[in-house]
């Protein structure tokens, strides 16, 4: 039986590109560097903020630390007061989270965006939705692919591996799925394409919300 779900965040749950891409342009903007148009951004996401930082700085500049750090405060800084500014979920993820919370399914997040904005993202959009775990990347630990944060996601909420079914929108989160032994569902909606998710061995595709209740029957069963 499939009683815990954990989702990515950005692509999946969220269309968060344009406040990403917004928060980005004006980190580059404030310390001289060109900015990107807002359509290459889905290709930079999915790993990180201080890997996105680093995709979209010149190359030369990309391994000055100095830069980096602050080009994040840059970032960081217009992105806590923007963050909600052009996201939406998208089209059907509330009415999928609310029926999952109906069916008694316990739900989770886990994304490489810094913790405290995850946290403030699912507060805002998902209040009744039962998240028994929004987790995000800590400083010092490891990113997806590495699959510490689902580990810990269970901790959180113990349910076998068998029960659990991970659903993104990249192939960053299809790895972290196959790392963590955990069956995996691509969304074909997000920032990523669908030959990626089949390349990373996606174990389902969907292509709407509600086809991820027709993953689970009425007895719970994948």
């Amino acid at each position: 039986m499939k009683s815990y779900i954990i989702f990515d965040l950005d692509g999946t749950l969220l269309n968060t590109i344009d406040d990403l891409a917004t928060a980005t342009n004006h980190a580059l903007e404030s310390l001289g560097y060109p900015r990107h148009g807002l359509w290459v951004y889905p290709t930079m996401v999915g790993n990180g903020v201080r890997k996105l930082i680093e995709r979209a700085l010149p190359a030369e500049a990309r391994n000055d630390e100095s830069i980096v750090k602050r080009m994040l405060a840059e970032f960081r800084t217009y992105y806590d007061e923007h963050l909600c500014d052009a996201t939406t979920p998208y089209r059907g993820i509330p009415e999928l989270l609310n029926e999952l919370t109906a069916r008694g399914i316990n739900l989770a997040v886990t994304s490489n965006k810094y913790e405290s904005a995850v946290q403030r993202l699912i507060k805002h959009f998902f209040p009744s939705a039962n998240f028994r775990a929004v987790l995000g990347h800590v400083d010092g630990l490891p990113a997806k692919p590495d699959p510490s944060i689902v580990f810990k996601a269970l901790g959180l909420c113990p349910t076998p591996k068998a029960d659990t079914l991970y659903i993104g929108d990249s192939g960053v989160d299809m790895e972290t799925a196959r790392r963590a032994c955990i069956e995996s569902a691509g969304v074909s909606w997000g920032f990523r394409s669908v030959l990626e998710l089949r390349q990373a061995y996606a174990n389902h595709i969907v292509s709407t919300p509600d086809q991820i209740l027709d993953l689970i029957n009425d007895s719970g069963k994948i």
